[in-house]
């Protein structure tokens, strides 16, 4: 493990939701998925945030991030936001989040994506988010991300 600067835009948004004091760790080993992070990391596999995209059928990118011990319920989102919604394929998610999968962060993306946070993750004290790329990883206080992404209650949209 090291500590590296992130990408550019996701330093910029580290920078405009006053989150200066964030470090940015890098493991080789990779964290593409939660299990990786976890492993990686030496905590729990529910500490990791994974941020998933999904597009609706309006074609609106949808991003979640959910508990890393949990999988999401398309039923569930699809209900909530009452369209249906397919998880997005690799080129999706790079042009809606300026990132590949396995490093899209929960904020900093390309353009707006409308964004839902598993309720179980905000009941943790922090955890842990990618930073952009698929081994890098930074810690977040849940306070501070519902600060920045305006989210105060979670849903349930865990399987």
């Amino acid at each position: 493990m090291k500590k590296v600067d992130p990408p550019l835009c996701l330093a910029n948004a580290f920078m405009e939701r006053e989150l200066e004091n964030v470090d940015v760790f890098e493991f080789p080993e990779g964290t593409r998925t939660a299990a990786d992070a976890a492993n990686a990391i030496g905590c729990d596999i529910s500490d990791i945030g994974k941020s998933l995209v999904f597009m609706t059928e309006a074609s609106r990118p949808i991003l979640i991030i959910m508990n890393g011990a949990d999988q999401v319920d398309l039923d569930k989102v699809a209900a909530l936001l009452r369209l249906s919604v397919r998880k997005a394929d690799a080129a999706e998610v790079r042009e809606h989040t300026g990132y590949a999968i396995g490093g899209v962060p929960p904020f900093g993306h390309a353009k707006p994506v409308e964004t839902l946070i598993d309720k179980k993750l905000l009941a943790k004290k922090s955890i842990w988010l990618a930073a952009g790329t698929p081994k890098t990883v930074f810690e977040l206080k849940t306070s501070d991300l519902k600060r920045v992404t305006g989210i105060e209650t979670g849903v349930n949209i865990a399987v």
